[in-house]
C-alpha cells in the first residue's frame, strides 16, 4: 500500500481551490441586496399598520395622508398575501410663488405592505375604504367548519 500524504499546495488541490474561489466582486454581488429589495423594504418600513382581529373579520388599518383613492391598489396574491401598493407624490410649489423647501420629512415615493392572511380568511370578501387619509381593509372570516357526525353502521348477522 503506497501511503503519500498530500498537501494543498500540490496542483491537483491548487487548481480546485482557485476554481472554488469567487473573486471579492463577485461575491460581494451574491451577498448585496438588489436594488428593487432595498426599495422594497423602505416601503413597507415606511407604511405604518394596525391589524385587528374582530369576531367575524380580521381588519387592516394604513394611514396615507395625501394619496388619493386611485393611487391605491389592494390585491390578493398567491392565494393569502394580502399586499396594498400605491404611490405619494409631492405637489408642485413651483407654480404657486416659486418658494424652496426648508426641510423635507414627508416620504413621498412608492409604498407598499403585504399580509399573509390566515386559513380562514375569506378572500372572495374583502372591502376596501379610504377615508380622511386611513385605508381600512376589511377581510371577513369564513364560518368555522362544522364538526362531523357520527355516523353508525348497523351490523348485519350473516
Amino acid at each position: 500500500m503506497d501511503a503519500r500524504i498530500y498537501r494543498l499546495e500540490d496542483p491537483p488541490f491548487s487548481t480546485l481551490r482557485h476554481l472554488v474561489e469567487l473573486p471579492e466582486e463577485v461575491e460581494k454581488a451574491f451577498n448585496t441586496p438588489t436594488r428593487n429589495y432595498v426599495h422594497d423594504a423602505q416601503a413597507m418600513a415606511s407604511t405604518p399598520a394596525d391589524v385587528k382581529e374582530l369576531p367575524s373579520a380580521y381588519e387592516f388599518v394604513l394611514d396615507m395622508p395625501g394619496v388619493k383613492s386611485g393611487e391605491i391598489k389592494v390585491q390578493v396574491e398567491d392565494g393569502n398575501l394580502l399586499t396594498v401598493t400605491g404611490e405619494r407624490g409631492r405637489e408642485e410649489d413651483d407654480k404657486k410663488g416659486g418658494g424652496k423647501y426648508l426641510r423635507l420629512e414627508r416620504r413621498v415615493g412608492k409604498f407598499m405592505r403585504k399580509f399573509s392572511l390566515p386559513d380562514n380568511a375569506n378572500v372572495e370578501g374583502i372591502n376596501a375604504i379610504y377615508r380622511d387619509g386611513v385605508l381600512i381593509v376589511t377581510v371577513k372570516k369564513l364560518p368555522p367548519p362544522e364538526p362531523k357526525k357520527t355516523k353508525t353502521i348497523e351490523v348485519k348477522i350473516a
